[in-house]
């Protein structure tokens, strides 16, 4: 009988881990870029805005890519179709695997990437004062990661 229930309780366990996953409830992050070009660590923080984008995507989390700040030069150079930056090919995925894109209009214009991001159809958002709403993602209960 105590192995019985033993064995029961083993398996109901193993069911309970496996399907733990199937079953997590599934976020919103606000993933901000801020960081320019021109640095070392500038870099390192677009790449980890790329992956845990991409990360989040693939776990079947909602994802939104905000580009502020010195973060618009990266976008501009992205949405570029003959882009030679290495980073470029993550970003195009990262498109094609339908995470949204939100760049600030303020600060592209401040780091002077607005026009080349309207000639590439690139979407800019000026919802307060010139910039994306960050309210309006914290309202819907995006948890928001700044880089």
């Amino acid at each position: 009988m105590i192995r019985k229930l033993f064995s029961s309780l083993i398996v109901l366990s193993l069911v309970c881990s496996l399907g733990a996953n199937a079953y997590a409830a599934k976020g919103k992050y606000l993933v901000i870029l801020q960081e320019g070009k021109e640095s070392h660590e500038g870099m390192a923080r677009a790449v980890h805005a790329l992956l845990y984008s991409k990360e989040l995507k693939e776990h079947g989390h909602e994802v939104v890519l905000l580009f502020d700040g010195a973060g618009t030069e990266w976008i501009a150079e992205w949405s570029k179709p003959d882009s030679t930056d290495k980073l470029a090919p993550m970003y195009k995925e990262l498109r094609e695997a339908g995470v949204t894109q939100v760049i600030c209009d303020f600060c592209a214009n401040a780091f002077q990437v607005k026009s080349s991001l309207e000639e590439n159809k690139a979407p800019l958002t000026a919802e307060y004062k010139g910039h994306p709403s960050i309210a309006k993602f914290a309202d819907k209960g995006y948890q928001i990661i700044i880089l």
